[in-house]
């Protein structure tokens, strides 16, 4: 079991080519997946390299992870992988022209080797003051945000695409970037049942595969983060919203994941609230650091047997699905 830690965990590399050491450690320590930032992603011939690299040295296949969202938040740069901001589509409300910028794009990335589409974003733009989503939701009413979400994973999974909508429970309240500092919201649980909750809701119902939390408080349903909070993560999401998916965090190297403690700390909290996969970004030895924690933490009894059977059965359980490009 103790082996198989490696698969809690995607993360990134700096740079067009990862190193000798990063291929070391993927391989070394079984690591569930890549997620391939702007400087891993252009040109795109390099990651299409990148990725049979890594499946010809993986026992199973791994995540190929990407924030492709459109507008700012495109890794993959240019035509056909680079498509509009959702808010625009949204303003708009052109589901028929979004769903076809994205189809292409969504079979261009699939054809590169990635599986896994960090997407679509289900927050709602509740304040326009919120600097971290700009331009990256459809809009602040669920049921004009909801057919795009939905769209996103039906279109996703006819591309052989894995979804992840974010951010969960919502971040469209705060106007804090969690990348910078912990974000901050004050609706309490009948709110979130009656707003955010619906466009998640409908997102489970669409079939998602995974879930990624945010680095949020809110103080009237748990004095804990939603990144390490049982209540978010175990009663809100597995329990009132029926997901029985994977849980994933934000990544656990942003800024307003510090209050957490530290790597190993935070990463072990999440976990230990529900969380099936730990992202790290650009600094896998900082995921280096955080796998040898794990590794002492269930060697020492912090880390529940049957917790990581629950993780990894659905880990492997989606990685089912996947299937190696032409």
């Amino acid at each position: 079991m103790i082996n198989k830690i490696g698969q809690l965990f995607i993360v990134g590399y700096k740079g067009i080519n990862p190193s000798d050491e990063f291929l070391r450690f993927f391989v070394k320590e079984r690591i569930g997946g890549v997620i391939f930032f702007e400087d891993n992603a252009n040109p795109h011939y390099h990651t299409e390299k990148h990725i049979k690299q890594f499946l010809s040295e993986s026992e199973c296949i791994p995540f190929f992870a990407v924030d492709q969202e459109g507008g700012r938040v495109c890794r993959f740069r240019g035509a056909p992988a680079e498509f509009d901001s959702p808010s625009n589509y949204a303003d708009a409300y052109n589901l028929e022209l979004y769903s076809e910028h994205f189809e292409r794009a969504a079979y261009y990335l699939q054809s590169l080797g990635l599986n896994l589409i960090l997407g679509p974003v289900a927050d709602l733009n509740l304040d326009d003051q919120n600097p971290c989503l700009k331009g990256r939701t459809f809009g602040k009413n669920p049921a004009r945000a909801i057919p795009f979400i939905e769209r996103t994973i039906k279109i996703a999974h006819k591309c052989s695409l894995l979804t992840c909508p974010k951010h969960f429970p919502g971040l469209g309240a705060s106007v804090i970037d969690p990348h910078h500092e912990l974000a901050r919201a004050d609706y309490d649980y009948q709110t979130f049942l009656n707003r955010e909750g619906i466009v998640f809701q409908a997102a489970i119902a669409a079939g998602c595969d995974m879930i990624m939390t945010t680095h949020l408080i809110l103080p009237r349903i748990d004095k804990e983060p939603a990144t390490v909070s049982t209540a978010v993560v175990n009663n809100m999401l597995r329990g009132t919203l029926k997901f029985d998916g994977i849980a994933i965090t934000d990544d656990l190297l942003m800024e307003g994941a510090r209050v957490m403690g530290d790597y190993g700390e935070r990463a072990l909290k999440a976990f230990n609230a529900g969380h099936d996969i730990l992202l790290f970004g650009q600094n896998f030895r900082v995921a280096q650091e955080v796998v040898t924690y794990f590794k002492k933490a269930y060697k020492n009894g912090l880390l529940s047997e049957d917790r990581l059977t629950n993780s990894l059965e659905r880990i492997s359980g989606i990685k089912s699905k996947l299937t190696v490009p032409a």
